[in-house]
């Protein structure tokens, strides 16, 4: 049980009150922009409703939400992140021992391949997206740079809770196709459950599409499927964040 589980675990993130203010550089006409870093880091940060409430609720981020008060510090970087830097949350939701960061060297191979694992729990009723394998190892992914595209998805076997393979994928994000990787964050909400699920890619589900992509532009608006009737999306907790990587 989750709950049981939140009790016993202890939580290291940094948590964040808002984004740090940009620093400017001077603008060199002409000049091609450099990649960032070395290291894409995604800061996975999961947050959950009050424990008393009847349906627990755990929501992911790996960008900000746009209302901004789910930050997540998902980067580029010359060297990997040790911590997940997250935002403090609503005031109600707050950030779970699920949450987690982990370096991938964009120098390793040619794909970037992001497998999405979600999860379902019959007790809590409620849906859990991972992407980083730092974490629980109930709920490990297989996320990964190498020179071959992955085909399978490779998730944890959830203990307690139920993978789903129609809602998870593996992505393979190939490096070599643009100038930015747009990662793109779809929340979706279903009231009766009280119960939010994260997109970050496709699935065999196009109802909860994500556009995540490699392109030589950089998105400023999430990609998103509009749900399934019951689960509606949320563009408030929705995201875009663009990094250069070439």
């Amino acid at each position: 049980m989750r709950i049981a589980a939140l009790a016993a675990a202890a939580l290291a993130v940094t948590a964040l009150a808002g984004p740090a203010p940009a620093t400017a550089s001077p603008a060199v006409h002409g000049a091609p922009q450099a990649p960032a870093g070395r290291y894409l880091n995604l800061h996975q940060c999961v947050y959950n409703s009050p424990l008393g409430r009847a349906n627990f609720d755990l929501m992911t981020t790996l960008v900000p939400s746009l209302d901004g008060r789910f930050i997540a510090g998902t980067d580029i970087s010359d060297t990997p992140a040790s911590a997940a830097v997250c935002g403090p949350g609503d005031g109600t939701y707050e950030l779970n021992v699920y949450t987690g960061a982990e370096g991938y060297d964009l120098t390793a191979g040619r794909y970037l391949n992001l497998h999405q694992c979600i999860f379902w729990s019959d007790y809590d009723q409620d849906h859990l997206t991972t992407v980083v394998g730092a974490t629980d190892p109930k709920f490990y992914t297989a996320t990964n740079v190498s020179n071959s595209p992955d085909s399978q998805v490779v998730c944890g076997g959830g203990g307690a809770d139920l993978p789903i393979p129609l809602l998870s994928s593996a992505t393979p994000l190939d490096l070599t196709a643009g100038h930015y990787l747009n990662l793109h964050q779809c929340m979706y909400y279903f009231d009766r459950y009280h119960d939010h699920m994260t997109t970050f890619a496709p699935s065999q589900d196009g109802r909860f599409k994500a556009g995540t992509n490699i392109s030589n532009t950089p998105d400023t608006q999430p990609s998103c499927g509009q749900g399934d009737g019951q689960y509606q999306f949320v563009p408030i907790l929705s995201g875009v964040k663009s990094f250069r990587i070439a």
